[in-house]
């Protein structure tokens, strides 16, 4: 499992038009799933994201997380984060999960930072999406678990 997570003072997401997720501050975050993810995964993925400390503390050191601040997510599935471009020009999504194989973990990933306490927004699994968000810093780190 793949995760780009990026700082936020906002990010939003449209399905077909129709705007479907919004957040305030706090992490918006692509998630990507490949074959071998299984369930036992995305308890790792989810305390990964949600102890992450890349906010600011009082004195402008990242030393606070998203459970520390303002516990707002906003997931967006992002199956091209396993595109392999070491080859040609174009990608290859050979290591990506079939949409049958990343529905269920993204969305057990989702039940799982709202187990912990966080607030979370979503996009639409299987459609066209935008993604906009003012970048916070800008902080972006990748997480591969």
């Amino acid at each position: 499992m793949r995760a780009l997570v990026q700082r936020c003072s906002e990010a939003w997401v449209t399905s077909e038009g129709t705007e479907v997720g919004r957040i305030g501050a706090g992490l918006c975050v692509l998630v990507g799933v490949t074959h071998s993810d299984e369930p036992s995964t995305v308890p790792k993925m989810a305390n990964k994201l949600w102890n992450l400390r890349i906010f600011d503390d009082v004195d402008g050191v990242m030393n606070q997380s998203v459970a520390d601040t303002t516990r707002s997510l906003l997931l967006v599935s992002q199956f091209t984060l396993y595109g392999d471009t070491r080859k040609g020009r174009r990608p290859s999504w050979i290591n990506a999960a079939r949409p049958e194989h990343a529905e269920p973990l993204f969305e057990t990933l989702v039940d799982e930072l709202r187990r912990l306490g966080a607030t979370v927004a979503t996009g639409r699994f299987r459609t066209d999406m935008q993604v906009g968000l003012v970048n916070d810093g800008p902080v972006t780190v990748s997480i591969e678990i």
